[in-house]
């Protein structure tokens, strides 16, 4: 099977992307309004993108009538947002964010979120949140009069307790359950995970790899 992309209307490219290319982490983005309030909004057209530098990317859509959505427009104005990661305990309030509220109006309250000063930008984070990464935007570009996207640095990381070794600096998986996106209202949960080892060139080359795959 195979489907011009060109002949596709948009609504059937999204139906198809979004139904395939998953499970997508989601990013529940904080960002400042103009009269100081935090808006929340969730992502799940994002990713992070590079370590040196650390940039993250984030689609932003606009409006039906193609002005700009709350998040794009306060990226735009104030060039900092934060990524506040989505678990399971905050996946409720998550979608209680993506809620058509009116311009300006914080989805915090509603959500029952609580809010903290970042240490690098003037944009808060998500306090419920496992992870916060404070944002300085790089760039936005824009494609189309309905879709911006916008690259942005971390400059700052935020880990609830107990989640992440200080020494170490690896995650304690026991306390961290993020969720993915699928499509429309499916959603993912992470606790099914197996590991997979790389085999050596040699191995490889020769077909020996049945103990990729570890425990499941």
């Amino acid at each position: 099977m195979f489907l011009d992309f060109g002949q596709l209307a948009a609504k059937d490219r999204y139906k198809l992307l979004t139904a395939t290319v998953v499970p997508r982490p989601i990013a529940l983005v904080s960002t400042r309004n103009e009269d100081g309030s935090t808006n929340a909004a969730p992502f799940s057209f994002f990713n992070v993108f590079s370590e040196d530098p650390p940039l993250v990317v984030l689609g932003l859509q606009s409006k039906p009538d193609s002005s700009p959505k709350d998040t794009t427009r306060n990226i735009r104005l104030t060039g900092e947002f934060v990524v506040n990661l989505v678990d399971e305990e905050i996946a409720e309030k998550m979608v209680i964010c993506a809620a058509d509220f009116p311009k300006d109006e914080s989805e915090i309250p509603a959500a029952n979120l609580t809010l903290a000063k970042s240490r690098n930008i003037d944009v808060d984070y998500i306090v419920d949140a496992p992870v916060s990464l404070e944002c300085r935007r790089v760039t936005v570009l824009q494609f189309a009069k309905t879709r911006d996207l916008a690259v942005g640095e971390i400059v700052g990381f935020h880990a609830r307790e107990g989640l992440i070794d200080p020494d170490t600096l690896r995650i304690n998986w026991d306390k961290y359950n993020p969720i993915g996106r699928l499509y429309a209202d499916q959603y993912i949960h992470t606790h099914d995970r197996f590991s997979m080892s790389i085999p050596a060139y040699e191995d490889a080359a020769n077909g020996e790899y049945s103990e990729i795959i570890g425990d499941r």
